[in-house]
């Protein structure tokens, strides 16, 4: 039995070699469960933390097509299987360069648990690929698409593995991979989400993770007397999630001033209004273009090749990608005054960030617990497709206010330090006990 978390993480890294960013996320969260875990041995003994952190099923393949000049390319195909105890495996798939075998685990294994705190039956994966849609024609997107899932149809299923989107893959790419899907298994289910509307898809499902972020930092809010209304808000990211933070914060009365891209960042001091949001998601959506292209439709400042956390804010929203937020980072984000920060994106602030927001009692919302909504949304979607039927969009965003309000309360119930509420801590546990507990009642398995 390991007595401290550097003896746990010692084996941990010794099997995974040279995956930092799994061994990170492991980190966070055992860090943040271990007194738990001295005080309720039961889960030492069994060996639950040895068993959690190694994945049911990894899956990698070629991922070969041709582009539009009659070339071969040869991608590399994922699928994490991570953890089924309570339910079929749920999480996105992620089409990006950067996409390897450590940043899939350590997504995977952040999903196991907000899955579970969503309290809806799904078990936690991930996928993907390094291919890069960029600058990719559409005809080039289907080819890859269709032989990705040439390969991962026989690895999934409505009641077995169910991806979705993550970055890269959007509304697109899960009507190319669902298409092929039917066409190999002759069979009309649910075994995507994120799918169009008219065959099978859920309202609310585009906005869900934004919205759920916004809703989970205004329950944060709320606990200090405050709320969204008249605050100054720092988004990163300009993709769905970004996106639909922007336009939920806009609509409680908060005034957003930043959003970015991978080439730099925009501040509009003015604040982004629905218009000008309209004009963004008409930028990045269709005409897949940059960021730097709104100062010269509407002013403002760009910020080549730097993140937006310069930014004078009351509340921050990482909504971009892993690491975006280091030491530094949020130590400026605090010096200028700083009260809350919910991570729309998976792990955006590095362990040294998330330091400096805990010691400083800022209110901080982790991913796996603030955008939990998305995948929240995905298990509604399953739940219409497995009844055949469809909830309205009313119905859709209630239940996803009454999922985040839900994972707050898990959050603080596990996480009350004195007058302080320590989320990450709090959304661990809530999240493990559930699993972990499944995990028991099923045996060595």
């Amino acid at each position: 039995m390991y007595k401290t978390v550097d003896a746990f993480m010692e084996t941990v890294i010794i099997k995974n070699p040279g995956q930092d960013e799994f061994h990170q996320a492991v980190q966070e969260v055992v860090e943040s469960i271990w007194d738990y875990l001295q005080e309720n041995p039961q889960y030492l003994h069994t060996k639950i933390l040895d068993r959690i952190v190694e994945p049911e099923r990894v899956i990698m393949f070629r991922v070969p097509w041709r582009d539009d000049q009659g070339i071969v390319q040869v991608n590399r195909g994922y699928r994490i299987e991570f953890n089924s105890a309570i339910g079929p495996y749920k999480g996105g798939l992620r089409f990006h360069p950067s996409v390897s075998l450590s940043i899939l685990k350590f997504l995977g294994f952040e999903q196991i648990f907000k899955n579970s705190l969503t309290t809806l039956p799904m078990g936690g994966g991930k996928g993907g690929s390094d291919f890069d849609p960029k600058g990719k024609s559409e005809n080039e997107v289907m080819s890859f698409c269709q032989s990705f899932m040439t390969e991962l149809n026989r690895h999934i299923g409505p009641v077995t593995d169910v991806p979705a989107g993550d970055i890269g893959v959007g509304g697109r790419e899960i009507g190319y991979l669902f298409g092929q899907y039917k066409r190999i298994r002759n069979e009309f289910t649910g075994v995507l989400t994120g799918k169009g509307l008219n065959w099978g898809g859920s309202l609310i499902r585009p906005e869900a993770t934004g919205y759920g972020c916004v809703y989970f930092a205004e329950n944060m809010l709320k606990i200090r007397g405050e709320s969204f209304k008249e605050k100054t808000v720092a988004v990163s990211g300009s993709g769905n999630v970004a996106q639909f933070a922007t336009e939920k914060v806009i609509q409680l009365g908060g005034k957003v001033v930043t959003m970015s891209d991978s080439s730099g960042s925009i501040f509009d001091k003015e604040g982004i209004n629905s218009e000008k949001l309209r004009w963004i998601m008409d930028l990045k959506n269709i005409h897949r273009g940059r960021m730097k292209e709104y100062t010269d439709e509407f002013g403002g400042e760009y910020w080549d090749g730097k993140r937006p956390w310069d930014a004078k804010c009351d509340v921050a929203l990482p909504s971009a990608t892993q690491n975006e937020i280091n030491k530094e980072d949020a130590q400026t984000l605090v010096k200028n005054g700083c009260i809350c920060v919910a991570e729309g994106a998976n792990m955006p602030s590095d362990p040294d960030a998330v330091e400096v927001f805990l010691k400083n009692k800022i209110l901080f919302g982790p991913g796996k617990a603030a955008n939990a909504g998305g995948v929240a949304v995905s298990g509604l979607e399953m739940s219409q497709n497995r009844m055949l039927m469809s909830w309205s969009r009313e119905e859709v965003d209630k239940k996803l206010q009454d999922i985040m309000s839900n994972i707050h309360e898990a959050c603080v119930s596990y996480g009350k330090e004195g007058d302080f509420i320590n989320y990450v801590k709090g959304a661990n546990i809530a999240g493990f006990i559930k699993v972990a507990d499944a995990m028991m009642d099923q045996g060595v398995v």
